[in-house]
């Protein structure tokens, strides 16, 4: 890259970007399953999980000539990403549903698992789905339930109510969504110091041209 030019794009590297990009694929199919899909909800929700990834991209390819326009749509995706959270919050709440704690048994499993996809996530949701089924003999038994499966659960076994396949998925994307909304609040502080410490493309262009008619002379 020249040095009016800077190096630019690369957004599919950053963790933000792929922690969103995983936010969506989770959303889609959360959405699909539980949220009406005639609500307006269902479209808000999948919108602004699109957002967080969209703006992350946008403003990482237009850094090249606009580190003001990066850092600001950097911020329109962390912003979109919190609207999204208070949604997921909001399905919890609505429907008496458990906010799982951090320190949680079933986040830390969710975290020590670190899933890289929606097909990663639903197994984790089985996995947790069989935790709590048991008999009468309290023996744990195992059913199927997940972001894409339906649920089959045999005679004489309980599940735990409060740990639907709807709550796990939910409390899943809030873990990933703080994870998000981290790295991109440690990416507008970077760019925010980078911009204040270099400046931007017109800093940039003016420093490339004094250097060239000094140059010359």
């Amino acid at each position: 890259m020249s040095d009016l030019i800077v190096r630019h794009g690369g957004y599919r590297k950053l963790k933000s970007f792929q922690v969103a990009q995983l936010v969506y694929d989770v959303t889609v199919r959360f959405c699909d399953r539980y949220v009406d899909k005639r609500s307006r909800t269902n479209d808000q929700m999948v919108q602004a999980a699109r957002s967080g990834v969209q703006n992350i991209a946008e403003g990482s390819q237009a850094s090249a000539t606009s580190k003001k326009t990066e850092l600001k749509l950097t911020q329109v995706a962390r912003a979109s990403l919190e609207e999204l959270r208070l949604d997921y919050e909001d399905f919890l709440r609505h429907r008496g549903l458990t906010k799982l704690e951090p320190d949680h048994p079933a986040l830390l499993r969710f975290k020590e698992k670190k899933p890289q996809t929606v097909e990663g996530v639903a197994a984790w949701v089985e996995e947790e789905r069989a935790r709590t089924y048991t008999d009468e003999q309290g023996r744990s038994r195992t059913g199927t339930d997940g972001l894409g499966g339906t649920e089959s659960v045999s005679v004489g076994v309980r599940p735990c109510p409060s740990l639907s396949s709807a709550c796990l998925v939910a409390n899943a994307a809030l873990s990933l969504l703080n994870l998000a909304c981290y790295f991109l609040d440690r990416q507008v502080e970077r760019l925010a110091r980078d911009f204040e410490n270099e400046g931007g493309f017109s800093e940039r262009l003016y420093r490339v041209r004094t250097a060239r008619r000094r140059g010359k002379s």
